[in-house]
């Protein structure tokens, strides 16, 4: 099958630092598997100040753009429109550019947590527990709203971050409790935990797992495993990674930037456990 009729053949990953990025390896693994042969996948080192100029240097081969921090709000004033997703949490991670030169901002972090967890048998849940109030907490909290029947409780360390929360949770129609990060040991009893927090801040909760621990949702993925998910994994609790969610998002990606569908999901996890391991 021969690739959509565009001339728009690249794409890229813009955000800052970006060295660390893996989405090239799953996108490039991507087009070899479609047979992509005149598509390419580049990273670029870009902050909020510098991300208009990188936009009104674009031209039409151009297919598409992959977001990460600190980009995925401060893109949105330079788009044409945003999906009903993306609006839900003020946040882009996927840029697609039209044949009409329409430039159109999605989320797919939202249906990516929520296919990683159902690849792991997890498509309803009565409660779940979010660690962490940052950035990635708001798309966690909407992937909930889409499987958890009951409240969240979310952990949080400052007041700031409970009233951001909240207000999250009533713009998402989400029942949510905040409660003190001192506490977080009491998270780990719940049905389905998400992990949003950077790595080390949950290295001290290992010791709180308990005997028959249900589900972790990690979001890292370097360095793996995390204290918290070896430990889990070790009192036979179901554990999924950072590499899940970020195999599923840059599925949804490549289906839009390229019109090819299904993305194959199984070469890309490949080349991404091998550029995991060479590092």
């Amino acid at each position: 099958m021969p690739p959509p009729a565009t001339d728009r053949h690249r794409a890229a990953v813009l955000g800052s630092p970006i060295a660390h990025s893996l989405s090239p390896v799953l996108h490039r693994a991507a087009y070899a598997e479609l047979g992509l042969t005149d598509w390419t996948y580049d990273r670029f080192d870009v902050d909020e100040a510098a991300l208009p100029g990188f936009f009104a240097e674009l031209g039409p081969e151009w297919a598409g753009l992959s977001l990460t921090m600190p980009l995925k709000r401060a893109v949105i004033p330079l788009l044409d429109g945003i999906s009903e997703t993306a609006a839900s949490v003020d946040a882009v991670n996927t840029v697609v550019f039209g044949e009409d030169g329409r430039k159109t901002g999605d989320n797919t972090d939202i249906p990516g947590i929520v296919a990683a967890l159902r690849e792991h048998g997890v498509e309803k849940v009565e409660n779940a527990a979010i660690l962490g109030a940052g950035a990635t907490a708001s798309s966690a909290l909407a992937a909930l709203a889409r499987i958890c029947t009951g409240e969240v409780t979310v952990y949080v360390r400052s007041g700031a971050r409970a009233a951001e929360m909240r207000g999250w949770a009533e713009r998402l129609d989400v029942a949510v409790r905040i409660a003190d990060w001192a506490d977080a040991g009491e998270a780990l009893r719940a049905p389905l935990v998400v992990a949003t927090t950077p790595a080390g801040a949950t290295d001290a909760l290992a010791a709180a797992v308990p005997e028959r621990p249900a589900t972790l949702f990690d979001v890292l993925y370097d360095p793996w495993p995390t204290a918290l998910a070896a430990r889990w994994s070790a009192y036979g609790g179901a554990v999924v990674s950072g590499l899940d969610l970020l195999l599923h998002q840059a599925v949804l990606q490549v289906e839009q930037m390229t019109g090819r569908a299904p993305a194959p999901l199984a070469a890309m996890r490949k080349a991404g456990e091998r550029a995991l391991a060479d590092r």
